[in-house]
């Protein structure tokens, strides 16, 4: 296509895999809609990709040949999923106004993409930033890679996830620990990814951090998940295998009615449960908390 010649190709690296985006016309897409991104650029190569997405406004709504599987409300937004007949998936993202912000089209495997974009530059960054989190969860998950809803602190250089129902305080944890625990810095405050790799679970930052812009390119072994739990008092436990699946499922992004995406999704959760200390952390929003916590599951 003609288009092609003034094509933007880039390519990035997260959680040790490459993938490329590319956008068709440069006019209103661009890089400058997701510059999270740029922490994890790596120079162009002709390597196998884990994905390719490409952004071009020409990609029209497939209207027949098609089931539609859901309406599902992400918090931020509506996001209409349908089967397409090949076996790929049709995503309507919507944001919190209820606005169309992004068409995308995935193949079965979620490795060859095509979005267009709609609205103005907020919309148009926000439906991309999520085409790009979907694409890399369902795409990923075929490689060992989950992205988790968690805030991520690093000690002694291992990882330590906290995840929490919205709200709950698991940001508020990890600020403790940066204030009181010595020697921690920040490595993702929303989404980052945990990745198995020959038996050892990795815990990666991420383009994605939610309200805070921690978009930093670091890795450690992954010391801990833990789950904050608001209480009058502290205490913290370490989960049997069962009660650690069942803690950390409502984190991972999945698609339940994909058997083969869901299925990669558990069997990803057990690798990690037998790898990885699990625990529940009920407690105050307190130096002693963070202190308790900290001494129990870096052990």
């Amino acid at each position: 296509m003609d288009s092609h010649e003034k094509a933007d190709i880039n390519d990035f690296c997260l959680a040790d895999l490459h993938l490329r985006i590319v956008f068709n016309d440069t006019g209103k897409n661009n890089m400058g809609l997701i510059s999270s991104f740029e922490p994890f650029r790596e120079k162009l190569s002709d390597g196998e990709k884990l994905f390719t997405i490409t952004v071009d406004d020409g990609l029209q709504p497939i209207h027949t040949d098609k089931e539609r599987i859901g309406q599902f409300d992400t918090g931020n937004g509506d996001t209409i999923v349908d089967l397409l007949a090949d076996g790929g998936y049709q995503y309507i993202i919507k944001d919190i106004e209820g606005r169309s912000c992004c068409l995308l089209q995935t193949d079965r495997s979620f490795s060859n993409c095509r979005c267009a974009l709609n609205g103005n530059t907020n919309m148009r960054s926000f439906g991309l930033n999520n085409a790009l989190m979907i694409t890399f969860a369902f795409a990923g998950c075929r490689f060992n890679a989950l992205l988790i809803h968690a805030s991520l602190v690093r000690n002694n250089g291992r990882g330590y996830a906290f995840i929490a129902k919205s709200g709950t305080g698991k940001s508020t944890h990890v600020s403790l620990w940066l204030r009181h625990i010595p020697g921690c810095d920040l490595m993702n405050d929303d989404n980052p990814i945990v990745r198995t790799i020959d038996g050892q679970t990795f815990i990666y930052g991420s383009p994605w951090s939610g309200k805070t812009p921690c978009y930093r390119n670091v890795k450690a072994p992954l010391g801990a998940i833990t789950r904050i739990d608001r209480a009058k008092e502290n205490s913290i436990e370490r989960l049997s295998p069962t009660k650690a699946f069942a803690s950390v499922m409502p984190s991972c992004s999945t698609m339940k009615w994909s058997k083969d995406i869901f299925d990669n999704v558990c069997n990803n959760i057990t690798k990690i449960i037998e790898t990885t200390g699990m625990y529940t952390l009920h407690c105050l929003p307190d130096k002693d908390a963070a202190v308790l916590c900290h001494k129990t599951i870096s052990q």
